[in-house]
C-alpha cells in the first residue's frame, strides 16, 4: 500500500517545521545559557518557571506556521512582503536567545526584542490586510513577545 501525501499537505508540514525547527535549533544552542538564566541570575516574581517557555514557545512556533502557510496560500500581490517581514521575524526570533541567553548581553538583549516587538507589529499589520484569521493566530504570540520583553528588562534591572 502506497500512501500519497499531496502538495499542500507537504507545504502545511513544511510551514510548521521551519519555525519548530528554528525554534528547537534556537534551544540546542542555549541551552547552557539556559541553565545560567535558570541558576545564577535574580529573575522577577512574575518570572514563569523554565519548564513552561518550551510549552508556549511549541504552542507559538505552531501558529506562527500555521499563520503563514495561510499567508502563502493566500492569492494576494502582498504576501511576498509579508512572508519577507515573517521571515525578518524568525531571524530575530532566533537572535535573541542566543543574545541573551549565551552571549548574556541583557540589555542589547532588551533593545534587540524591543526591534523585534516593532517586527512582529509591522508583520500582524500586513498579515491583517491579507488574512484577519491569520493576524489573530500571532496575537498570542506578540503579547508573549510584549511579556517577555518586560521580563528580559527586569531580568537586565535586577542583575545590573
Amino acid at each position: 500500500m502506497k500512501f500519497n501525501i499531496s502538495d499542500s499537505l507537504k507545504q502545511k508540514i513544511l510551514f510548521l517545521i521551519i519555525p519548530l525547527s528554528l525554534g528547537f535549533l534556537s534551544f540546542l544552542l542555549t541551552k547552557e545559557g539556559i541553565s545560567y538564566y535558570s541558576n545564577y541570575l535574580i529573575k522577577p516574581a512574575f518570572a514563569p518557571p523554565s519548564f513552561l517557555f518550551f510549552i508556549v514557545w511549541t504552542i507559538l512556533y505552531t501558529l506562527m506556521g500555521i499563520s503563514s502557510y495561510i499567508i502563502y496560500d493566500s492569492m494576494s500581490c502582498h504576501k511576498a512582503n509579508c512572508l519577507i517581514l515573517y521571515g525578518i521575524n524568525l531571524f530575530f526570533l532566533f537572535l535573541w536567545p542566543l543574545i541573551f541567553f549565551n552571549l548574556k548581553a541583557l540589555l542589547f538583549a532588551f533593545i534587540f526584542i524591543l526591534f523585534l516587538d516593532i517586527v512582529v507589529i509591522l508583520m500582524i499589520y500586513c498579515f491583517y490586510g491579507i488574512s484577519k484569521k491569520a493576524a489573530i493566530l500571532q496575537i498570542p504570540y506578540f503579547l508573549w513577545l510584549l511579556f517577555a520583553s518586560v521580563l528580559n528588562f527586569s531580568v537586565y534591572f535586577l542583575n545590573r
